[in-house]
């Protein structure tokens, strides 16, 4: 909601209606800090940070752990899992709202908590969010799935990975680069010959996209489904015409994601027949990594470094794969292929902006992307929101500044 409604590629829903208007007031930017989607990410990133602390410290407790059976492989696994998720919800956090409390220990009580309750410089946060993908790295088992018979683990790609994006998003090219093509030397990913292959709750970590996702399961005690599904059936997710007509007539990539007709969201669902709509124990999966977003990393390191051509020959394997892929109705699509020549890098980089709209359409990526290209104020103001320059950030939670005694200090323009 956070990324695709406020985006403008999202609407709340196909029919408007007052239900849930704190969604309004995202995809307007008329929201106060006390919507209550901020206090959800936020608490939810906290809570994901403290589980992530407490398992660090016991895995790094030798006392404890000759208490237990597991093997030195399985101790170094699980510490690079706590220190990628770790990671994972502190980037989460800076990009949303800056500068944020660094919590690198467990809280034993509420002192603790409060001693903590201030906020940290977002670059010594990235620094710790270096160090533990760094970590992390270094002690992941080198194959694609960590445990096999768990395939949805942290996996050394995805740490991998996450180090290319971090560097995208401080447009480190030479690292993103760097990384990505470290990553393609281990050769455990590809673009699948379909489009939809990575979306398909029938070839969940069976296919050779998907880097990192959660792993939705069906008829589990406590329930692991996709809610989002349920939302789906009350007529919630729907696609702006804006994102609609960003589409060539002839790229399958909107049916696959969208069908209007029915009012279903493929991509989301995981099938393409909205058997799961309505739905709150749906297996199909969240992915937060796949290999053709990693691709377009690349491609925008190298645009950005002045290798034109080899960003442009990217996005047109990524085109291909869209080419290559029948509609819905069985029917072969004709998608232009860019020119290796004759763009300039401007050019090049409005190519790939629009490529990763459509290629990652619905995946929560847009926000994040229209941000780190200065282009969210032009692009949202066009399509008629009231953003402004302070909306770059989120504002932080009002309950977190309150229960803080007032130690952490509100956004500017909140």
């Amino acid at each position: 909601m956070l990324q695709d409604i406020a985006a403008g590629d999202m609407n709340k829903k196909w029919n408007p209606d007052g239900d849930q208007a704190w969604m309004d007031e995202v995809a307007a930017f008329n929201f106060t800090a006390l919507n209550g989607a901020f206090n959800g990410v936020w608490s939810y990133d906290y809570e994901g940070i403290s589980r992530a602390n407490q398992a660090i410290e016991i895995l790094e407790n030798d006392e404890i752990l000759s208490t237990t059976s597991l093997t030195e492989d399985e101790r170094k696994r699980l510490l690079g899992e706590a220190y990628f998720l770790r990671a994972f919800y502190y980037f989460d956090l800076v990009n949303y709202f800056g500068d944020v409390p660094l919590l690198t220990e467990p809280l034993d009580n509420f002192a603790a908590a409060y001693e903590v309750s201030e906020r940290t410089p977002k670059q010594e946060v990235l620094n710790l969010i270096r160090e533990d993908l760094a970590a992390a790295v270094n002690l992941l088992p080198m194959s694609k799935y960590s445990k096999p018979s768990e395939p949805w683990r942290v996996s050394i790609g995805a740490a991998k990975a996450m180090q290319a994006k971090v560097a995208l998003y401080q447009e480190e090219w030479n690292a993103v680069i760097s990384h990505i093509e470290e990553l393609q030397s281990w050769g455990f990913y590809a673009l699948n010959p379909h489009y939809f292959d990575s979306f398909d709750v029938s070839k969940e970590f069976q296919e050779s996209e998907v880097i990192f996702a959660y792993d939705h399961q069906e008829g589990q005690t406590p329930s692991k489904g996709n809610g989002l599904a349920a939302l789906m059936g009350w007529g919630f997710v729907a696609p702006t015409d804006d994102f609609i007509d960003a589409f060539e007539n002839e790229d399958p990539r909107l049916e696959y994601t969208v069908e209007s007709d029915e009012q279903s969201v493929h991509k989301l669902l995981g099938t393409t027949d909205g058997r799961y709509k309505g739905n709150a124990d749906s297996p199909g999966n969240r992915i937060y990594i796949r290999y053709a977003d990693v691709l377009l990393w690349k491609a925008e390191a190298l645009i950005e470094t002045g290798q034109v051509e080899a960003g442009l020959e990217i996005i047109n394997q990524i085109r291909m794969r869209a080419e290559n892929t029948p509609g819905l109705d069985g029917t072969s699509s004709d998608l232009e292929m860019y020119s290796n020549t004759g763009f300039s890098q401007e050019e090049a980089l409005q190519i790939l902006y629009k490529e990763r709209r459509l290629e990652l359409g619905f995946e929560s990526h847009r926000f994040n992307d229209l941000k780190r290209w200065g282009l969210a104020d032009e692009v949202l103001t066009e399509m008629g929101k009231n953003f402004q320059d302070y909306n770059y950030l989120y504002p932080i939670p009002q309950g977190e500044i309150d229960r803080s005694g007032g130690q952490i200090q509100q956004n500017p323009g909140y």
